[in-house]
């Protein structure tokens, strides 16, 4: 049954030790992600979530797989597709034809079923932006199909924005909140997100559809465009000399951010492949230490986000 709610992988080598840790925090391991009647609901998110496996098993969080297709030949994310095998297909200076295909409902049915067998009664499904992908749709069609209450949360956004929604209902969830209160804590941290990034491959963001005249390909002729996004919308935030200005933008932008916690602002700084790690190791030491800022956070960009920003990818969410 569906309850859906009212619209409301490695750190870089070059990232200081300092800010280079995993980013389940210490609440992650309270009461082995939820024993008990907590456990009773289950979370589960898309594989474009970017979600790093640690934080998966700590949290006993769900990943389904999107289906990411690289020269014809379909792969799941994450399942017999990393993110260093993806960018091996742009090696030796080739350009890889890519798709991307949401999970089908079947897929959403088989994880849910297998949470409804370890006694979950209710599941949490936390999902990139419906206005995205057709991924939020094969969950809904799904949520019929199990003996249980699935509240759906489009999070109104991509990539690791999906990983702090989830992130922060199990951490409400570890903590015996009711379901109900689950759901907003995920909608809440949806609301309170922000990203930048520069990307690798400026035709890809233009061609994949999720751009409406955002020509960050024409920009790229002027400079190095930053791409923002609050909520479903894209945007080009500036267009600077070059990468070391793109940073400084970048962490200007973050830190002017109001933070959802009172203990100031999160940062979490994505990686996409080796060429990508000069950029957020600087966005790293930028952010490590400043008073504003209450934690760092490392994630790697993978297939599903990199099919639509290439290698040489980098960029922070913020909340």
């Amino acid at each position: 049954m569906s309850s859906e709610p009212s619209p409301t992988d490695p750190a870089p080598d070059a990232a200081p030790d300092a800010a280079r840790r995993d980013p389940a925090p210490d609440a992650a391991r309270r009461d082995a992600a939820g024993r008990g009647a907590a456990q009773r609901v289950g979370i589960v998110v898309d594989s474009n979530s970017q979600l790093p496996p640690a934080l998966a098993e700590r949290y006993g969080i769900s990943v389904v797989a999107l289906t990411v297709t690289v020269d014809g030949v379909d792969h799941l994310e994450g399942v017999d597709l990393d993110a260093d095998r993806f960018y091996e297909a742009w090696a030796d200076g080739r350009s890889p034809e890519i798709s991307t295909s949401q999970p089908s409902p079947g897929a959403f049915v088989a994880s849910y079923q297998s949470l409804v067998d370890d006694g979950a009664t209710d599941i949490v499904s936390i999902h990139i932006a419906a206005s995205m992908s057709g991924t939020f749709n094969s969950a809904r069609l799904a949520a019929d199909e199990v003996d249980a209450r699935v509240h759906l949360v489009d999070t109104g956004t991509a990539s690791f924005g999906i990983s702090c929604c989830a992130w922060a209902a199990a951490e409400a969830r570890a903590a015996g909140a009711s379901v109900e209160k689950i759901v907003e804590v995920a909608q809440r941290r949806a609301s309170g997100l922000h990203t930048s990034f520069v990307v690798g491959v400026p035709q890809l963001i233009d061609r994949s559809g999720r751009s409406q005249d955002l020509a960050v390909e024409q920009a790229a002729t002027a400079g190095v465009p930053i791409i923002a996004m609050t909520g479903p919308d894209l945007y080009v935030l500036a267009t600077v000399i070059d990468l070391d200005e793109a940073v400084e933008a970048m962490v200007d932008d973050a830190l002017a951010w109001s933070p959802s916690d009172p203990s100031g602002l999160r940062i979490a700084v994505g990686t996409s492949d080796a060429s990508s790690t000069a950029v957020s190791a600087a966005i790293t030491r930028r952010v490590t230490g400043h008073r504003a800022v209450a934690d760092v956070i490392q994630y790697r960009i993978g297939p599903s986000v990199g099919a639509h920003t290439g290698p040489g990818t980098a960029g922070l969410f913020v909340f």
